[in-house]
């Protein structure tokens, strides 16, 4: 766990992800060698990660806001509606067996790296405004599919907000800090959830595993900081690519696992 907090927590701070798209994956793997049981594996992999989020996130966006990279604007009046869809999801969630998480992560994910490797940075980036209701619509489908994930949604919204005119270096700021609120209402739905399916799960509160959030924590805070500063020092072009193929690997990987189970 401790090796892996490591990665975890440089990687949320450079891309703005929160390190729910590695967590989950690790922690899937390390509770199924510790004999937890199948059915709840990856719903506890899931709200574990949710948890850890939370403190890296702050200290991911600490560190963007230093850089004049979050749009605290665009936090508030989307954001309330991310958070409707995460309440939502997590609940529908608690419904869905292992199997279907996995593979419902594996396709989304697929996707998005495929539109980051394929999209152009633009030489000038025009705002966009975003409607009202397309703010209903993003933030609710944003806040569903991530709460369902385990992650902090920066794979969806960093696309959205560079589609309207974000450089990606404030895309990635700004998708940071949303991705705080989607993981402190997450870990909150997950943690109510597993009590309430008495899920009686070891050292776990709910859907929360407790020493591996005790691990985790102080490694992660510290390596989203220097994430978090490195992604301003790389050229814009190649942040982009980079994350495209990050979510790719991801995503063969849990195609692998799904196929398997």
């Amino acid at each position: 766990m401790a090796l892996t907090a490591v990665p975890t927590g440089y990687v949320a701070g450079l891309f703005g992800i929160g390190g729910g798209l590695i967590t989950v994956p690790f922690l899937y793997y390390i509770f199924g060698q510790l004999g937890i049981d199948p059915k709840y594996i990856m719903h506890l992999a899931v709200g574990t990660s949710f948890a850890i989020i939370i403190p890296t996130s702050t200290a991911s966006v600490l560190t963007h806001h230093k850089f004049k990279a979050v749009d605290f604007d665009i936090v508030k009046n989307y954001g309330l509606f991310v958070i409707v869809g995460v309440i939502v999801g997590a609940i529908f969630a608690a419904s869905l067996k292992t199997k279907s998480l996995v593979l419902f992560f594996s396709i989304v994910i697929l996707f998005l790296g495929i539109y980051l490797l394929l999209i152009k940075e633009k030489e000038q980036n025009i705002l966009i405004e975003m409607k009202l209701y397309l703010k209903i619509i993003l933030g609710f489908v944003v806040g569903f599919i991530s709460s369902i994930m385990g992650i902090a949604g920066a794979m969806m919204n960093v696309p959205i907000l560079k589609y309207f005119g974000y450089s990606i270096n404030k895309a990635i700021g700004t998708a940071a800090a949303i991705g705080f609120l989607i993981a402190l209402f997450a870990a909150i739905c997950f943690f109510i959830t597993g009590n309430y399916l008495n899920t009686e799960l070891p050292m776990s509160f709910g859907f929360i595993n407790i020493p591996a959030f005790l691990i985790f924590i102080p490694i992660t805070t510290i390596m989203a900081r220097l994430g978090a500063k490195t992604v301003h020092k790389i050229n814009k072009k190649k942040i982009s690519k980079f994350f495209g193929i990050f979510l790719l690997i991801v995503s063969i990987r849990f195609f692998y696992e799904y196929v398997k189970l």
